[in-house]
């Protein structure tokens, strides 16, 4: 249901005031912790308001784990950490099956023993350097918020979060995520190199006793509250054809963009354009505003679409940058 103009005053008066408080509030329990990197704080609240899952990209001591521990703090929901090995199996993520023997009546049955998945907050930390078996252990919990084991489904806690990193520089012993899994994250963040004036704070705080943690920002009904919300901002019929031509136009087969036809191999999916349109709801709650700006559409078009969009051979042998086609893209995609 959309909000309405009668109720879009009261709204505004009575829960997006101070929901907006709650929302600057963990963003800034979370900069307590991280230094700069205020960008990829926004990326990462944008995309548990929108419900959905991030992948987050960064070479290694950059504080990507950190970053992800730090929301679960700021929100005070369970967390877990997986390490992706390449021997890791599927079970050590979803759970199994273990025979357990009644000892009164010496029955024996088995019992679904829950996996690390059964949390709210899940990393998985270099989901690349596992096989693609055991990646696609995530895809049924990251669509369906569910397990299914021996033909019985176990849900998910809600809310269920998964944030993925992996190292973009170091290739040997990797698996590329296939595109199927890619298209299941809403963001793409990338997280780079801080200031030199950053660098030097973080390594002053990092280096003395009693390093601080997240305080909780926000409740988990909040939290729910917050994503329910997202999902009524008002966007335009004007702006919701502009975000999906946008998505359309990067697709070479039906594009007049010239650098999508010359550098891009496959465009994004349908499932693009619904990110896109949540993600800009999202980003426009987070700012106090209950309806979606253009300037909200394209802050968000490059982690919307960055993962979705597959460069061409003659794109990577020209060293053209997945940022500078879509900001091609955005330049000559107009709103009406």
């Amino acid at each position: 249901m959309k909000v309405s103009e009668r109720d879009a005053v009261a709204w505004n008066e009575s829960e997006v005031a101070d929901l907006t408080a709650r929302v600057k509030a963990l963003t800034a329990s979370m900069s307590r912790v991280i230094i700069g990197q205020d960008t990829v704080i926004e990326s990462l609240v944008i995309c548990l308001l929108a419900g959905g899952h991030a992948l987050v990209e960064g070479v290694p001591g950059l504080g990507k784990t950190l970053l992800v521990k730090s929301l679960a703090q700021a929100t005070d929901m369970q967390f877990r950490r997986v390490q992706f090995t390449p021997d890791l199996m599927p079970s050590d993520i979803v759970g199994t099956e273990i025979l357990e023997e009644d000892t009164s009546t010496k029955q024996r049955v088995f019992r679904f023993q829950k996996g690390p998945v059964f949390t709210q907050v899940l990393l998985a930390d270099e989901i690349n350097r596992a096989p693609p078996k055991t990646q696609s252990a995530l895809l049924e919990a990251m669509q369906e918020r569910s397990v299914t084991f021996a033909g019985q489904t176990h849900k998910l806690p809600q809310p269920f979060f998964v944030l993925a990193t992996q190292n973009p520089i170091e290739q040997a012993g990797t698996y590329p995520l296939p595109e199927a899994q890619l298209d299941r994250f809403l963001l793409r963040i990338d997280v780079g190199y801080p200031t030199e004036d950053e660098e030097m704070m973080m390594v002053s705080r990092t280096t003395h006793a009693g390093l601080q943690d997240a305080v909780p920002a926000m409740d988990v009904q909040t939290l729910l509250r917050l994503q329910q919300l997202v999902r009524d901002i008002e966007i335009g019929e004007h702006l919701l054809r502009y975000a999906t031509r946008l998505v359309r136009a990067t697709r070479p087969q039906d594009t007049k963009v010239a650098s999508i036809t010359k550098h891009v191999g496959w465009g994004a999916g349908p499932r693009a354009g619904q990110a896109l349109v949540l993600a800009s709801k999202a980003r426009a709650l987070m700012h106090g505003r209950l309806a979606v700006t253009r300037e909200d559409i394209g802050e968000m078009l490059l982690p919307v679409l960055a993962h979705r969009v597959l460069r061409n051979f003659e794109a990577e042998a020209d060293g053209v940058a997945i940022a500078d086609i879509l900001q091609s893209l955005r330049n000559e995609i107009k709103v009406d």
